[in-house]
């Protein structure tokens, strides 16, 4: 009897334990055709990992710690669902790594590799992570909006929502012994989202953007997808700081969104990446960029999209980038959907090369003329 009560107590003590913390594992696929009418010169058509949603598989978990407290990590690896390669240059957790508290009234503290906060902010606004995906970012992701980079060695605050506002900041550490400032980010965030209604902004500086940002090395180009001509011969900017601010209206089945974000790339030659052309050392250059986005959900499984963003850049250089995106997405189930994006961009003027501005939609090679389009027919499953 006395052997009973023990085996049932320690049944109870664990049940317990298991009610008190849990681990998910989850992830997405997303594979695609992908035609480009024209890269350097000629017309593709080839096989894509994603396009909508970056194929992905990860794990996250929380333990109660009592007291409103919760302890709460992720590790999320990026891969390609077509080749079977990692992402995120080759790391094992790329697009997450970290570990943090959070607590009921004050919110969560995290530490590690992670979004900086316009992800959480501003990029849910925009229509690249709407349904456009990565041929609707803005030219060059300049403003990180479509969160192709993540920052490590980061401390990061998000805060409870109060009425509908929200704050966060980050900060990371350069790891750089006598050199504080070396590789240092800096980010901070704001939102309101009530009702029909949201509005997030954000403002995020860099150093050495090319090393701290883009996983490129000191003295070397930026690394692809960021050897897009659109901005490569800016790589090597002592910093680049980056303001963002978004906004969306749902009335009934649409949503009406604008979007506007300023790049601004300061002190080009720093030696942290490969040298600019001559003309452009010293100098700065700023990408203002501005979108408008409509979607509409037809049915509960149809929705349909639209997109017009227009770019252009002032100081080294003079380009401008007209972007058109039409798309629609089909859910076969909640899991499981298919959809068909396709982008059309525009350039002209003189681009951070020196030379005449060429179209180069986000993800594939660059158009060797002033025009491309790209179209993506993909499906994407969540698990």
């Amino acid at each position: 009897m006395k052997r009973s009560f023990a085996l049932l107590g320690i049944l109870g003590i664990a049940a317990s334990a298991h009610a008190q913390s849990n681990v998910t594992l989850y992830g997405l696929i997303d594979t695609s055709l992908v035609y480009t009418n024209n890269q350097k010169g000629g017309t593709n058509y080839q096989m894509s990992s994603g396009v909508e949603s970056g194929s992905r598989w990860g794990m996250k978990g929380a333990e109660d710690l009592g007291g409103g407290l919760k302890a709460i990590f992720q590790l999320e690896n990026g891969f390609s669902s077509t080749a079977g390669t990692l992402g995120q240059n080759g790391r094992m957790f790329g697009r997450a790594a970290f570990v943090g508290i959070t607590a009921q009234s004050l919110g969560s503290f995290t530490a590690g590799r992670q979004n900086e906060p316009s992800a959480d902010f501003v990029g849910p606004l925009v229509a690249s992570n709407q349904w456009a995906g990565g041929i609707g970012a803005h030219p060059g992701d300049t403003d990180n909006l479509y969160v192709n980079s993540r920052i490590s060695n980061s401390i990061k605050y998000l805060s409870q929502d109060f009425g509908g506002f929200r704050v966060g900041g980050l900060f990371s550490l350069g790891g750089t012994a006598g050199n504080f400032s070396n590789n240092r980010i800096w980010s901070v965030a704001a939102g309101y989202n009530r009702g029909p209604f949201a509005l997030g902004a954000s403002y995020i500086k860099t150093a050495q953007p090319n090393t701290a940002l883009w996983d490129g090395t000191a003295g070397a180009a930026a690394i692809s997808p960021n050897n897009t001509p659109i901005y490569a011969g800016y790589a090597s900017a002592r910093t680049l700081s980056v303001a963002s601010i978004a906004a969306n209206y749902t009335l009934g089945y649409a949503k009406f969104g604008l979007a506007y974000s300023n790049s601004n790339f300061s002190d080009l030659g720093s030696a942290a990446a490969s040298a600019p052309i001559g003309k452009y050392r010293g100098a700065t250059v700023v990408f203002d960029n501005y979108e408008a986005n409509f979607n509409y959900q037809v049915t509960p499984a149809l929705l349909l999209g639209v997109a017009y963003d227009y770019t252009h850049t002032r100081g080294a250089g003079d380009a401008h980038y007209n972007q058109a995106n039409v798309g629609g997405d089909y859910f076969l189930s909640k899991r499981t959907d298919v959809y068909l994006t396709m982008a059309y961009q525009r350039a002209s003027g003189v681009d951070s090369t020196g030379k005449a501005a060429v179209a180069a939609l986000w993800p594939v090679t660059a158009s060797s003329n002033s025009h491309q389009i790209v179209g993506a027919l993909g499906l994407r499953h969540r698990f």
